[in-house]
C-alpha cells in the first residue's frame, strides 16, 4: 500500500462515523491527481465509500460487521466540515412531530448549500436547497412544526395546528408565531388562525 494511501486511512480510521474525507485534506501528501486516484482505488477496494463527487466516508465497522455510516452521521459532518444547515424535509418532520404514521420512503433534507445527492450503500440521500424559511429554527420543534405543517398542506393544516399546541412548549409555539412573516402567505394564516382558536 503507498504511502499516501496509508495516510489517507489512517485519518479516515481517526475520524468519528461519517466522518468526511476531501480530496484538499491531502494534498500536502501529493499531488491533485494522485490524491484523486488513491480516494478513488480504496473507494473500489471497499476501504472507502465516495458519497458525493469529492467527499468520502469510511465504512463504519460495528458489532454485527461492516456497514455504512448512518444518514444522521453523515449530515452532521456536512454541517460540521461546510458550515451548513440541513434539515428534516416536511414528511419526516410530520411523522417525527406524531401528525402522520406514514413513513417517508425517501431521505430528503433541505439545506443551506448546494443541492447534491449522496450514496451511502444502496441508500441515496437527497439534499435539497431549501428556502430561508424552510431552514427557519433549525432543527428546533418550532423548526420542525413549519415544515411538518407546510408538508401536510392548507386542508390539514388547522388540525395538525391544534395537535401541535398539545405537544410543543409555549416558548416553541411563540418562535413559531414569531416567524410568521417570513412563511408562505397561506401558512401564516393558518398559523394565526391557530394561535387566535388556541
Amino acid at each position: 500500500m503507498s504511502h499516501l494511501a496509508e495516510n489517507i486511512l489512517s485519518a479516515a480510521r481517526t475520524m468519528p462515523e461519517g466522518g468526511l474525507l476531501s480530496p484538499k485534506e491531502f494534498l500536502h501528501l501529493g499531488s491533485r491527481a494522485a490524491v484523486d486516484k488513491t480516494l478513488s482505488r480504496l473507494a473500489q477496494e471497499g476501504q472507502l465509500m465516495r458519497v458525493s463527487r469529492g467527499a468520502y466516508v469510511a465504512p463504519y465497522q460495528g458489532r454485527f460487521g461492516v456497514r455504512p455510516p448512518s444518514t444522521q452521521s453523515v449530515v452532521q459532518a456536512i454541517e460540521a466540515s461546510g458550515g451548513e444547515t440541513v434539515v428534516a424535509n416536511g414528511a419526516a418532520e410530520a411523522n417525527a412531530l406524531g401528525l402522520t404514521t406514514q413513513v417517508p420512503t425517501r431521505e430528503v433534507f433541505f439545506t443551506s448549500g448546494p443541492s447534491r445527492k449522496l450514496q451511502l450503500g444502496n441508500r441515496c440521500i437527497e439534499l435539497k436547497h431549501g428556502n430561508r424559511w424552510q431552514l427557519l429554527l433549525g432543527k428546533r420543534p418550532s423548526g420542525m412544526a413549519i415544515r411538518a405543517l407546510y408538508w401536510l398542506g392548507p386542508e390539514a393544516a388547522p388540525a395538525a395546528i391544534k395537535l401541535l399546541r398539545t405537544k410543543l412548549s409555549e416558548p416553541e409555539w411563540e418562535a413559531v408565531r414569531s416567524a410568521r412573516a417570513m412563511l408562505p402567505s397561506w401558512l401564516a394564516k393558518a398559523v394565526s388562525e391557530g394561535m387566535a382558536n388556541g
